[in-house]
């Protein structure tokens, strides 16, 4: 088993992006969300290009980090991030196939609340995953530290929120450990339950 105290998260460099996806793509191979929104005929290769791509545009336009040893990645962009380039949206709307239409928000979706939507956009912490084989030693925490310590560090927007979604129960409680809690709950029809959560502002 690793010791958490030994692991290290660091920002990622491009070289590690194929590491990374492997290491997400093994974090949410039976993972609610994923599983809904990816067809089952070549998910696990469809799921692996998916993040590649997104850490890809991470890289360039927010914070993607890494632990050494491999076992977790996590990746963030700021509010002003752009859009993926056409060629990369039109890649993942392939990948996602006839599925794609399920990655739309649902009509019962609970609207913002009032603050909220006034408030200034969030950071998006947009994936966090750790190997099956890693999990239980501390790397989840590790990660999701170096995430809120980078976004405070970023003089751009180190004062605004930090929001994610989330279909696994296990996961509300390790946020909701950092500070986030639970803006809105929905259950997509024939689908996974969704949390959404939300950090106040990113703390150092």
């Amino acid at each position: 088993m690793i010791n958490p105290m030994s692991t290290h998260v660091r920002s990622a460099a491009p070289t590690d992006l194929a590491g990374a996806a492997d290491t997400l793509a093994a974090a949410f191979a039976d993972y609610p969300w994923t599983r809904y929104v990816i067809p089952d005929d070549g998910y696990a290769e469809r799921l692996r290009r998916i993040q590649f791509l997104y850490l890809r545009h991470a890289l360039q336009h927010g914070i993607v980090g890494v632990t050494d040893p491999a076992g977790g990645a996590i990746a963030l962009l700021p509010p002003d991030a752009p859009e993926p380039d056409p060629a990369t949206v039109q890649e993942i709307v392939a990948l996602h196939g006839e599925r794609v239409d399920r990655l739309a928000p649902g009509d019962s979706a609970p609207p913002a609340a009032e603050s909220e939507a006034a408030a200034p956009a969030p950071w998006r912490l947009e994936t966090l995953g750790v190997r099956p084989d890693r999990q239980g030693a501390g790397l989840g925490s590790a990660l999701v530290r170096f995430g809120l310590e980078g976004a405070a560090r970023h003089a751009a927007h180190a004062a605004h929120a930090i929001a994610l979604d989330t279909s696994d129960p296990r996961n509300v409680r390790l946020y909701e450990r950092f500070g986030f809690a639970t803006v809105a709950h929905s259950e997509v029809p024939g689908g996974p339950p969704v949390w959404v959560m939300r950090c106040a502002a990113a703390p150092l």
